[in-house]
């Protein structure tokens, strides 16, 4: 068991060791996150767009359903 928590442990430092950390770049100042205020302003309009189509999705079935069910 603690040889295999090694293993993962050191495969887990190589990949990171991969990864690219906008703190390693040579820019100054805020251009330095560029890649990453980019991928989260990204990530923050899909968020948007995917809650906003599913909402809007759910009031046109909740409406529908509601027409169809209604008593007289």
């Amino acid at each position: 068991m603690l040889t295999k928590t090694r293993n993962f442990l050191s495969e887990v430092k190589v990949e990171l060791q991969k990864a690219s950390w906008p703190w390693e770049s040579k820019e100054k100042g805020i251009r330095r996150y560029k890649e990453l205020t980019d991928s989260t302003l990204v990530v923050i309009i899909a968020m948007l767009l995917l809650g906003g189509y599913v909402s809007l999705f759910d009031f046109i079935l909740v409406n529908f359903i509601h027409f169809f069910t209604r008593l007289h």
